[in-house]
């Protein structure tokens, strides 16, 4: 039985711990069957300058609280999000088609990343420099110190509304500054939520500022006002680039995705093995981060795994997010699917196979599965940001490592070994931001350093990293 999201009234702004009318709104559709969910404000310039204005006061207040308050704070917005996780999951199966098996899961992960950043709150220190290990330093005591830089613009995708928006706004909170969220098109229902989570937890006004509509009005006055200390940003390359381009000299961090791989060299359990890929592969569609999308096999292994992938790529359960079974439902636009099958249409006409999959009905695309595949075609090299997988055979453990690194993104790629020599060899030797040892690219968990190299970013995101990002560290020095 198909469940019912509550209605949803027309959307506010969140603007100095008030909920504000927008000037202009648009309809927010459902990806998976076109039906509008929400009115939401588009925001104007105005209203991102009363965000602003409002962040500035904000920053001033969080600055003055205590780690033990803002501790308090996050710890009960936890607890608030943990009960009313069955329709933050809810608004994520309508909003951007994330399945209720997979939507109940990032709702898990983000009341665990809250409480992290709560933990974090009461950590944040400096250290003593020994100022007699030089010379000129006799006679002097020095110390370290962190402070909060004030207002972060957090710019967040639609891909983990609730989660990535608490990778930002957390250890924003936890280091004593305000924020001003600007939520992806797609996904503003989930940040609204969240704003009145944390109101309901206390936070003063103008801490979190939710300012929803279209990035090229949004983001550029976010990025460009010189009130804004820092940026941090998860989406696509090419809007990294600019943002990169237009903050002079504000901390940035930029997470741009990946085209991950994993390498399957040898392993006890080859079913586990496949089973984990599909999942990597397939989860939420494909559009991941770090979901893999490139898989290099032994050759001795290579017919094997992928029968044995084929099979349990076929027992997916494709359908309504809003079901139970279901396991991969639409992408995120229509235009997105469309994309990708143009994509594999180029792959079958330059000589890949097309093993499973690869039909489209509207915005959802059948798993698929691609074999005898250049490395130059746009579904290998690029981000597909979609469900397709890559298998490639190879011979040697060089071979494969030169196959993961010949790309442009290095974010977090796999290797499945018995051997502990082959998997030192592969963490030193393989280009991206964290290798997963017999297991796959797409694992994470919210307290590990996140982020990459070449064109999947710059920074680290888990919370005693993002921390770190979001301070300044200052030094004190006393001449005794």
């Amino acid at each position: 039985m198909r469940k019912m999201l509550k209605n949803i009234e027309k959307k506010k702004l969140f603007i100095s711990g008030k909920w504000h009318e927008g000037s202009e709104s648009y309809e927010l559709k459902s990806p998976y069957d076109d039906e509008v969910i929400a009115t939401v404000p588009l925001a104007n310039s105005r209203e991102v300058e009363e965000a602003l204005d409002s962040a500035e006061k904000g920053a001033q207040v969080i600055k003055n609280m205590t780690s033990l308050e803002r501790s308090q704070i996050l710890e009960k917005a936890s607890r608030v999000l943990e009960e009313r996780s069955e329709e933050a999951a809810l608004i994520l199966a309508k909003e951007c088609a994330k399945p209720l098996k997979a939507a109940r899961a990032e709702i898990a992960r983000t009341i665990e990343t809250y409480k992290f950043a709560a933990e974090e709150a009461k950590r944040i220190h400096g250290e003593t420099i020994p100022m007699d290990a030089a010379k000129n330093g006799k006679g002097r005591f020095a110390y370290t110190i962190r402070e909060p830089l004030g207002i972060i613009a957090a710019i967040t995708p639609f891909n983990f509304p609730y989660n990535l928006v608490a990778h930002k706004v957390g250890p924003a909170i936890a280091a004593g500054n305000s924020v001003v969220l600007k939520p992806a098109n797609q996904t503003p229902l989930s940040a609204l939520l969240t704003a009145e989570i944390f109101e309901e937890a206390g936070l003063p006004a103008g801490v979190l500022n939710v300012v929803t509509g279209k990035g090229s009005v949004i983001g550029d006055l976010l990025v460009k006002d010189p009130r804004v200390k820092m940026v941090t940003f998860t989406g696509s390359l090419e809007v990294g680039l600019g943002i990169k381009e237009k903050t002079g000299l504000k901390k940035v961090t930029l997470e741009l995705g990946s085209n991950s791989a994993v390498i399957v060299d040898s392993t006890d359990d080859l079913d586990s093995v496949v089973a984990r890929c599909v999942e990597g592969a397939y989860g939420f569609a494909g559009q991941v981060c770090i979901s893999v999308q490139r898989i290099y096999v032994k050759y001795e292994l290579y017919e094997q795994f992928v029968n044995k992938f084929i099979e349990k790529t076929k027992q997916l359960v494709i359908g309504d997010p809003m079901s139970e079974d279901t396991d991969l439902s639409a992408m995120i636009h229509q235009s997105e699917a469309e994309r990708v099958e143009d994509w594999l249409h180029k792959a079958a006409k330059s000589g890949a196979v097309i093993a499973y999959g690869g039909k489209r009905d509207k915005a959802v695309l059948q798993p698929t599965i691609i074999t005898e595949g250049s490395s130059k075609l746009s579904i290998s090299c690029q981000e597909a940001f979609a469900p397709i997988v890559n298998i490639t055979p190879y011979e040697t453990l060089n071979e494969a490592i030169e196959f993961v690194n010949d790309s442009n993104y290095g974010l977090q790629a796999g290797i499945y070994t018995t051997s502990v020599q082959k998997a030192f060899d592969a963490a030193q030797r393989i280009e991206v931001g964290g290798v997963m040892i017999n297991d796959i690219p797409t694992y994470r968990v919210d307290q590990m350093p996140y982020g990459g190299v070449k064109n999947s970013g710059t920074g680290r995101e888990g919370i005693k990293y993002s921390v770190e990002e979001m301070t300044e560290l200052k030094l004190v020095t006393f001449k005794l």
